[in-house]
């Protein structure tokens, strides 16, 4: 049976290799073919235009646009059949590594190895030529970007004739008086038109419902957004600044769509001309200036007047209107000089002399609004004064502003000298610029506003961690926006993102945007997983038990380690980042870290071994190089003891592994006190005895079994030294047990006349003659007796309360 057996594994083994390498050689398809013939025909064409460098920048976008698509669709093929080819490479090597020269193998498993290397070549095929093409693919944009840049680059530094030469006024009146006639003879030619009108008054109704709708939104815009706002505010948040945001917005949004009727009942209409098309459809856009930097300009002064009603902003409200409405408008008209410049294409002459007053007007402008931003002196020292961050800020704004003045300066001067397209391509994103930056300025301040309504913070959510966090999240979306301002393409940005997202190399490891997102996440909810199973051990489950609370400490910590371990390879692996690499990387590294951090790793490794042999334990009565307190907290890199100053140490935990500790309480609060007592020369020594032992068995403190004991020292210069030596049952009472029996001792030691001495030294004088006669001072009173009654708490100590030649063996 066994021969039968292996005789049908192998037909039936011969079987699936046939048709995996039917399926192999068709892999790459007569559709593929095709796909890959336009590609090559595309590629020839863009060297081709390339090699010519005489297309238009928006022929060669449109050709690059082509091409991307081409580049994507390899891109997807590059990893195409991985998994099978991973597949047969597993089988490979299950076969071991081929037979040396001159040896032979098994019939069976040659024949098997040869149909694998077959199957393996035919489904590498389409990888590589997906691979070939993505690389032709790259190259081509790249040099397609150069081509453009260098197009760009040379219109914006090329020069042209100075608008002040007067020779070019004629030609400049003559094409803009020719383009304002086309607009209008275009308009009453398409007004003659029997059809055209005709169709008006088909048409008469909806143009006029149009043209009425866009009327009542223009008049009554203002009274209905007050409405919205009535109605928004019975939703709460008075005073947090949100819905006055709100319907600012309604009141520049409301009026623009009266503007988008207007506007579409005239195309509707049918009577303009192509100019007079292009015209009405741009305005629209135009409005949107209007009412997005008069919406802004009312934001910034509200915002300051609410703040300092009395201040430099509100003193010049008027002024900011003016300034902000003449930016707007200087934005219009850009925009109509570009519509002209598409539609009639005028000379170079004429767009020097119809943009240089306007180039002019707009720096102006720009100085005028920064000088005008600027506060008096004394506000801005007023301003430093109050607070830190606020100087930072100033000095950003300080930079914006001399960038600005910068650029003021320098856009006329380079009209004047002929170079009006990089003026032009200066001043207006400029302008652009200041209007994006308060927009996220006012943005930002918006969601500050709603946080602090939400969660009750008010103001102080301005200075919260999640807001730092979104302000830092605007200027991030700024960044494309303002590159779009300044000049860069889209395409220029969707590569950008393409190449971010698909990351870079390190050590043979892909870092992305898209493994760092899918990281986070999985180690988030492996974090509060091990976190939520840490708080129901420590709150739920371990307090059942017969641990101790130093037991139970350990038990969570060392739960916490291993699951935030756990969920670091968990959130690699999901990553898609290969073990096998970090483990080189790791490798390469572990020279470094073992010079630069071993303090850190033995402390790490100190850690695990004090939560695993628990030589002390949280709560624990330790001293250790000179520092005693109770420990507190155990950590994977230091112990916090808190002593009896309430002081927190931090000792590294390989000083509590490799160092000498003492600890007080391990396992148990027995302990011992002793008490020292000297008694005047001539006191009867077995007396002492009697009432020093009498007094240690009386406190309550004291264990009976073992006994305590009274010791006589011996003779000291001023006294006679006794000491009371006792186990007490806890002995983080010791510091009250000594002051009870102090006491005790003391109101004993009056009641029987037993003296306790001070020190005393004679005094020789060579000539007291010299000194003259000194009265002899008398002293009486009466010794009160103390009060001996037994502390009911323990007394705080101090690592001076513990004597450190106290401690001879009982």
């Amino acid at each position: 049976m066994r021969p039968l057996r292996a005789l049908l594994f192998a037909l039936f083994s011969i079987a699936l290799l046939s048709v995996g390498t039917l399926a192999g050689a068709q892999q790459y398809t007569d559709d593929q073919r095709a796909f890959h013939d336009r590609w090559l025909a595309t590629a020839q064409r863009a060297e081709a235009v390339l090699n010519t460098k005489r297309a238009s920048n928006a022929s060669l976008e449109q050709l690059r646009a082509e091409i991307v698509e081409f580049r994507d669709t390899f891109n997807s093929g590059r990893d195409r059949n991985s998994d099978r080819i991973q597949t047969l490479e597993s089988q490979l090597e299950a076969l071991g590594p081929p037979p040396e020269d001159g040896a032979t193998e098994a019939e069976d498993i040659a024949d098997l190895r040869q149909r694998l290397n077959d199957q393996l070549d035919n489904l590498r095929v389409p990888q590589v030529i997906s691979e070939e093409a993505y690389s032709r693919a790259n190259g081509l944009i790249s040099e397609i970007d150069t081509a453009i840049w260098s197009s760009t680059k040379q219109e914006l530094l090329s020069r042209g004739p100075s608008p002040l030469n007067l020779a070019l006024l004629p030609e400049a009146y003559r094409e803009t008086r020719q383009a304002i006639r086309r607009l209008f003879h275009e308009t009453r030619e398409n007004i003659g038109i029997a059809a055209v009108r005709a169709q008006v008054q088909d048409r008469l109704p909806a143009i006029a419902a149009l043209t009425v709708i866009g009327l009542i939104l223009l008049v009554k815009g203002k009274r209905w957004s007050d409405r919205i706002g009535k109605y928004l505010r019975s939703f709460g948040g008075a005073g947090s600044g949100v819905w006055t945001f709100v319907i600012s917005l309604t009141r520049i949004l409301i009026p623009w769509v009266g503007v988008v009727f207007l506007c579409g009942a005239m195309q509707f209409s049918g009577i303009l001309g192509v100019r007079g098309t292009l015209l009405v459809q741009q305005i629209p856009y135009l409005a949107a200036i209007f009412l997005y930097l008069d919406w802004i300009r009312r934001q910034f002064v509200t915002h300051a007047v609410n703040i300092d009603p009395e201040g430099h902003v509100a003193a010049n409200a008027t002024k900011y209107r003016i300034y902000v409405g003449l930016l707007a408008l200087s934005l219009v008209l850009h925009d109509l000089i570009r519509l002209f410049e598409r539609i009639d294409s005028p000379s170079s002459g004429t767009l020097a002399v119809i943009y240089f007053p306007l180039i002019l007007a707009t720096g102006l402008l720009l100085l005028r609004v920064m000088r005008l931003s600027r506060p008096p002196a004394p506000e801005v020292e007023k301003g430093e004064g109050d607070d830190g961050r606020r100087v930072g800020f100033s000095s950003v704004i300080d930079m914006v502003q001399r960038i600005v003045y910068m650029l003021g300066i320098l856009s006329p001067l380079l009209a004047i000298f002929g170079y009006v397209p990089a003026a032009v391509a200066i001043v207006f994103p400029a302008v652009e610029t200041i209007a994006l930056m308060a927009t996220f300025v006012i943005l930002h301040r918006f969601i500050a506003n709603v946080y602090g309504w939400v969660s009750g913070k008010g103001e102080a959510a301005a200075d919260s961690l999640l807001i730092v966090i979104v302000g830092f999240v605007l200027t991030l979306l700024a960044l494309p926006i303002l590159a779009l301002i300044w000049g860069a393409r889209p395409a220029q940005l969707a590569e950008a993102w393409s190449l971010l997202m698909s990351g870079f190399v390190i050590g043979g490891i892909r870092i992305s945007p898209t493994i760092f997102i899918v990281f986070a996440v999985v180690f988030a909810i492996g974090y509060t997983l091990t976190r939520l199973l840490q708080s129901g051990l420590r709150n739920s489950l371990l307090p059942k038990t017969r641990m101790d609370p130093g037991g139970q400490n350990a038990v969570v910590s060392g739960v916490g380690y291993i699951g935030i371990f756990i969920t670091t390879l968990v959130a690699i692996i999901s990553a898609g980042i290969d073990l096998t690499a970090l483990g080189y990387v790791a490798g390469a590294l572990s020279v470094g870290i073992g010079f630069g951090l071993q303090n850190i790793v033995s402390n790490f490794v100190s850690g695990i071994i004090l939560l695993i042999e628990r030589p002390i334990s949280k709560g624990d009565w330790i001293d250790v190089n000179g520092q005693m307190g109770y420990v507190r907290d155990i950590a994977v890199r230091s112990t916090r003891i808190e002593t009896f100053d309430r002081t927190d140490v931090i000792v590294p935990n390989s000083d509590l592994i490799s160092g000498t500790v003492t600890n007080y309480t391990r396992g148990n609060t027995i302990g011992r006190v002793i008490v020292p007592v000297g008694i005047a020369y001539g006191t009867d020594t077995r007396k002492v005895e009697t009432i020093l032992s009498e007094v240690a068995n009386a406190h309550p403190m004291v264990l009976a079994h073992p006994a305590p004991s009274v010791v006589f020292k011996g003779f000291g210069a001023d006294s006679l030294d006794f000491e009371i030596r006792a186990i007490l049952r806890d002995v983080n009472w010791v510091l009250s047990v000594k002051s009870d029996m102090n006491h005790e001792i003391a109101r004993r030691f009056v009641e029987e006349g037993i003296e306790i001495p001070f020190a005393q030294r004679d005094i020789w004088i060579r000539n007291p003659e010299a000194l003259g006669t000194v009265p002899a001072e008398e002293g009486s009173g009466d010794t009160a007796t103390p009060d001996a009654s037994p502390s009911s708490k323990p007394v705080e100590m101090t690592e001076v309360d513990m004597d450190n030649d106290a401690g001879d063996d009982y």
